[in-house]
């Protein structure tokens, strides 16, 4: 069986030890990408959710293209315990920084490929300076201390507006419509990438990803966490898209074989539209619990079409029913949550 089939046909992930090894293994496709990819790589904002297993994959498929030469590099401010230590036994480098700080960026290695992740959400309501200085002021300091690599920055499906369940989700070439500070200060960064991009010449993609799951964090775990504590789910914002991290981490580092200028934009995320009652419902039938729900569906809400992205790097590994199974199981035997909602549910775009 192959490592492809295998993840396809997880039955439960036995701790956190093997759910960062699934999340990071590289697909064939990422370590063919990285076979051709000259020079080493640098993560800005390395230490988020996403950011250790990403870089971990990018180390792996370095290492199994035949290039261990090459430097996969983290910068972060690493204020949670434990973040820098866990990448660098995997071979990463790691310097500390705060890239907001002057002078920061010019001490900064040069590389010619860079993966810019660093963004603030949670906390922007009451902080809406900060906001626009991280998403979008300092993607133009980057994108001009790095004029001459290729860059692959992170967006959100925040930068669209509510669409029609009935439907697939917002297409990269509908026109953006954020509601509240974060989604347009997100925006902020795409034009301002795109400026950047298009006045120095580099080559650039965005990924605008809605939303990336795992068995500690993310929407999955938001409603099954409440179906097993017994509290009521909101149904207002009724349906969301999700996607496997692992996959979601494989589709960023294989957007660097389709960087351009002005940048590419890849929409990342599941192709199913999934409702918040059945994912609640099939929760409670797996933990046995009985669920409460709170309002109604209304009839739009955020979600992304990604059959772009799809179509170019095949469809996730792991598809939505697999993943509330998975995560059912996670919880029933309690394994670890980050305790940080996505507050998914809002509507006026505060977070």
């Amino acid at each position: 069986m192959t490592v492809e089939a295998s993840i396809g046909d997880l039955q439960s992930i036995r701790d956190v030890d093997q759910l960062d090894d699934l999340l990071s293994t590289p697909t064939p496709g990422v370590v063919d990408a990285f076979a051709k990819l000259d020079g080493d790589l640098i993560f800005l904002g390395v230490a988020g959710k996403m950011g250790p297993t990403l870089a971990w994959m990018a180390r792996r498929a370095f290492d199994a293209a035949g290039r261990s030469d090459r430097r996969v590099i983290g910068v972060a401010r690493f204020s949670s315990a434990g973040s820098e230590e866990w990448l660098r036994e995997r071979g990463i480098e790691t310097i500390r920084s705060d890239l907001l700080d002057p002078g920061t960026l010019e001490r900064l290695p040069d590389a010619p490929n860079i993966v810019s992740m660093f963004a603030m959400k949670f906390g922007a309501t009451g902080q809406e300076a900060r906001t626009w200085a991280m998403n979008a002021y300092l993607p133009g300091l980057v994108a001009a201390r790095y004029r001459g690599s290729r860059i692959v920055a992170f967006s959100t499906g925040n930068v669209y507006g509510l669409e029609p369940v009935t439907g697939r989700g917002s297409k990269e070439s509908d026109p953006p419509r954020p509601v509240g500070e974060y989604g347009m200060s997100c925006l902020g960064r795409e034009r301002i990438l795109e400026h950047q991009s298009r006045a120095l010449g580099i080559p650039m993609a965005l990924i605008r990803l809605n939303y990336a799951v795992e068995m500690r964090y993310g929407v999955l775990v938001d409603l099954g966490r409440k179906v097993l504590a017994g509290e009521t789910v909101d149904l207002a914002m009724g349906h969301f898209n999700a996607i496997w991290q692992g996959d979601a981490n494989a589709m960023t580092l294989r957007a660097f074989g389709h960087l351009a200028s002005p940048p590419t934009v890849f929409n990342v995320t599941g192709p199913e539209v999934l409702s918040v009652r059945r994912v609640a419902e099939r929760f409670a039938q797996l933990l046995g619990r009985p669920v409460r729900f709170h309002g109604a569906e209304a009839p739009d809400a955020l979600l992304s079409d990604a059959r772009k992205a799809i179509h170019l790097f095949g469809p996730p590994r792991i598809d939505a029913d697999r993943l509330i199974d998975l995560t059912a199981d996670w919880l029933m035997k309690g394994g670890p949550t980050l305790d940080r909602p996505t507050h998914f549910e809002a509507r006026d775009g505060r977070f």
